[in-house]
């Protein structure tokens, strides 16, 4: 197709992306490269779910797989598998929601002072990149890789997700990377509220005691010491909270497939 305002030929193989990228009527009525870009606007307006990128002359659609389910129960093991195998990026939401914790934290605000974390929310940049293969997360320009995946960092953030600034802006964000990225996200309501529409959704659980088992040699492998029945307790209690939250509860989307990794090395 050529465009004279651009003053160059611009070509556009709209057979491979009627028939493997978009049911989309108008595409047999096209007759110049301005009628592609309109169309590629009104995907982009009206279906989100499809990238607003052009590769090689192809309008892609990404691709969501959803993986919630209580802490504990291997969906960051799960998740990082499949991102790897299918190489997708893998996103990690309960990172970002320790980070955002982290900062909540180191600005000496406590988890029932609900008023200060919202309005602290406003002084934080959570982001994700990946350098020779390993997740970064960033908080505020700052490499917390190394920090935030303590017991009382998983408190505070468990607490602060229930606040409704802190789960609107991280929201945001990774429905963003959604629209426009292949994605494996994990986390309590990734498949409820965060991506409804994902492609793929599966509800991964455990029980408690298997989950503290799995938390305990995880800490005693890393040095530090512990005691199993403290870190059940806390797990049960961090399950009830979960789940009775307020703001996008911990549950199993309708259209999920349920996997229950108790017996599962």
């Amino acid at each position: 197709l050529k465009d004279n305002k651009l003053g160059r030929a611009t070509f556009f193989p709209l057979t491979v992306i009627k028939e493997r990228y978009v049911d989309y009527e108008s595409l047999n009525t096209l007759k110049s490269s301005n009628d592609f870009i309109g169309v590629l606007s009104d995907l982009v307006t009206y279906n989100k779910k499809y990238k607003n990128i052009i590769k090689k002359g192809v309008f892609e659609m990404s691709y969501s797989i959803a993986i919630d389910g209580p802490a504990g129960a291997g969906k960051s093991t799960i998740a990082k598998l499949i991102a790897k195998k299918k190489s997708y990026i893998y996103v990690d939401t309960g990172a970002m929601y320790r980070a955002m914790a982290l900062f909540f934290i180191e600005s000496g605000i406590s988890a029932d002072e609900q008023e200060k974390i919202s309005a602290a929310c406003k002084n934080v940049d959570v982001t994700i990149s990946y350098e020779n293969g390993e997740q970064i997360v960033w908080l505020n320009g700052r490499n917390v890789n190394g920090l935030i995946r303590t017991e009382e960092v998983g408190k505070m953030a468990s607490a602060s997700s229930a606040n409704k600034d802190v789960r609107e802006k991280l929201v945001e964000l990774q429905r963003a990377l959604a629209e426009k990225e292949n994605v494996v996200m994990d986390g309590r309501d990734i498949g409820t509220v965060v991506l409804p529409k994902a492609n793929v959704k599966v509800y991964l659980t455990a029980s408690s005691r298997v989950r503290a088992v799995r938390r305990y040699e995880e800490l005693k492998a890393k040095g530090e010491e512990c005691d199993l029945e403290v870190i059940e307790k806390d797990i049960i209690e961090r399950d009830y909270r979960d789940m009775h939250r307020d703001i996008s509860p911990l549950k199993q989307a309708d259209d999920a497939v349920l996997l229950d990794s108790s017996d599962m090395t």
